[in-house]
């Protein structure tokens, strides 16, 4: 009933509110040399448009690439020297948009906003000054110039089915004994509580792992996604993200009694949120405060984050320490937590 009455309610605010194809708050970063009038103008476009947000104003060509990296950028706009100069005498300048191209579909969004700024803005100037400007950006996609759609939605893909499955494996485990009535054997034994919990995520951690090594042959090997970085530090970074996701299962295993409950709760309630809410098919970065606020604790976010660091960008152990910490925070509530409603006895 719960679900039949909630459900619905979920999806209309998830989709009323949290949902939107457009892309807003951009972070951008501003390289520009020649610092003129025009130049400054144009910067402050992008600083008044709600698609963009600058966060950064660098002074060199060579700290883009260590700026993409360390601060997530979107999109970094890089102005010619002379622009004005080149602009007023020649009516011809340069604008280079260099852009993350790891998630293809906000990577066209932004250049299509940022074109269409820095068009209105030099069209108006040039009907005022009577002068034809022609300024056209040029685009530099980082980590996907072939614009692949799968260079996205693997990693994304990657955190659902790791989440899911896991959580649904281990959900059932403890209710299953509930429901068949051997409880009692185990709570008689001189097990502790920690070594059944132990004892019921290992053989389903060791089948995570076949999930995990058939997903990432796929992955390089039908879809051509590389992984540019260490497989050591991936692998280890997923299996981290596995061991979340068991003692998640298994925290709703001894919250419930019976397996189908288990399977509804770990299936279809747990799908949802990480489909509209881990940055799997939207940015987080549009959606309203509160629901950005519920994404900080949905695990595949942050999963998500941290194989595109790993696998796309090819990026070392130092870029994915938040996200690696966040999870095995995570990891250690979800266990203390399963150990704390763990039933000593039977009602």
């Amino acid at each position: 009933m719960a679900i039949l009455l909630l459900l619905p309610l979920l999806m209309l605010i998830l989709f009323g509110y949290a949902i939107s194809t457009e892309v807003k708050n951009s972070k951008i970063a501003i390289l520009n040399p020649s610092n003129d009038a025009i130049t400054n103008a144009i910067v402050d476009k992008f600083v008044h448009s709600e698609y963009f947000s600058v966060v950064k104003v660098i002074h060199q060509p060579s700290d883009i690439e260590a700026l993409f990296k360390r601060d997530r950028l979107n999109m970094v706009i890089v102005f010619s020297n002379n622009f004005y100069e080149n602009l007023t005498h020649t009516g011809n300048a340069q604008i280079e948009l260099i852009v993350d191209g790891s998630d293809p579909n906000t990577a066209r969004i932004i250049v299509s906003y940022a074109s269409s700024i820095i068009g209105d803005y030099l069209s108006e100037k040039s009907t005022f000054e009577n002068i034809p400007f022609q300024v056209t950006p040029q685009v530099k996609l980082l980590y996907n110039p072939q614009m692949k759609g799968a260079y996205n939605f693997v990693p994304g893909v990657m955190g659902m089915i790791l989440m899911l499955i896991c959580a649904m494996m281990t959900s059932i485990s403890i209710a299953r004994e509930k429901e068949f009535g051997t409880m009692e054997i185990l709570l008689v034994s001189p097990l502790k509580p920690i070594h059944i919990i132990i004892s019921k995520i290992i053989p389903y951690f060791v089948l995570s792992l076949v999930n995990l090594t058939t997903i990432l042959l796929l992955s390089v090997f039908l879809l051509g996604v590389p992984i540019a970085g260490s497989l050591f530090w991936l692998i280890l970074f997923s299996l981290v993200y596995i061991f979340v996701n068991l003692s998640l299962g298994l925290l709703i295993s001894t919250l419930v009694d019976t397996q189908l409950v288990a399977l509804l709760i770990s299936g279809m309630v747990l799908m949802l949120p990480v489909i509209m809410l881990s940055g799997m098919m939207f940015p987080v970065e549009n959606m309203p405060v509160f629901f950005q606020w519920i994404s900080q604790i949905i695990p595949a976010k942050w999963y998500i984050i941290g194989v595109k660091k790993i696998m796309i960008k090819g990026l070392g152990f130092s870029a994915i320490i938040p996200e690696i910490s966040v999870l095995l925070g995570m990891g250690a509530l979800l266990v203390v937590a399963s150990l704390k409603k763990f039933k000593y006895r039977l009602e």
